[in-house]
């Protein structure tokens, strides 16, 4: 059995929260997963410079569009320039699906 925790996305506080007026970087986290539910499975495959990516929150819906796709080595992860601050940057970090152990995906938006 998967725990809830598992199939849900969230933010890492302290950073920003989504929508524009944003002073920082907004992250979303969410596990991916080969044969199983989980929120971000098709971040490694099916998500592409230019798409949209929409946010729901309590205060709304907010529109953003995909500025880039990569991929990063979990272990180095924590010192690289997806934490620098950046007004209303969206950042989407999951397991990359073909390196579920190694390497993240980490997608940025911006506002659309």
């Amino acid at each position: 059995m998967i725990s809830p925790s598992r199939l849900i996305a969230g933010t890492v506080p302290p950073y920003g929260r989504p929508g524009r007026g944003s002073e920082n970087t907004t992250y979303i986290t969410g596990h991916s997963w080969e044969d199983r539910d989980a929120p971000f499975n098709r971040l490694s495959t099916d998500v592409k410079v230019g798409d949209a990516v929409t946010v729901t929150t309590a205060a709304g819906t907010i529109r953003y569009r995909v500025d880039s796709v990569s991929t990063h080595d979990k272990q180095t992860l924590k010192d690289s320039g997806i934490w620098r601050a950046v007004p209303n940057r969206l950042v989407l970090v999951s397991c990359y699906s073909q390196d579920l152990h190694g390497r993240n995906v980490i997608v940025t938006a911006v506002p659309a």
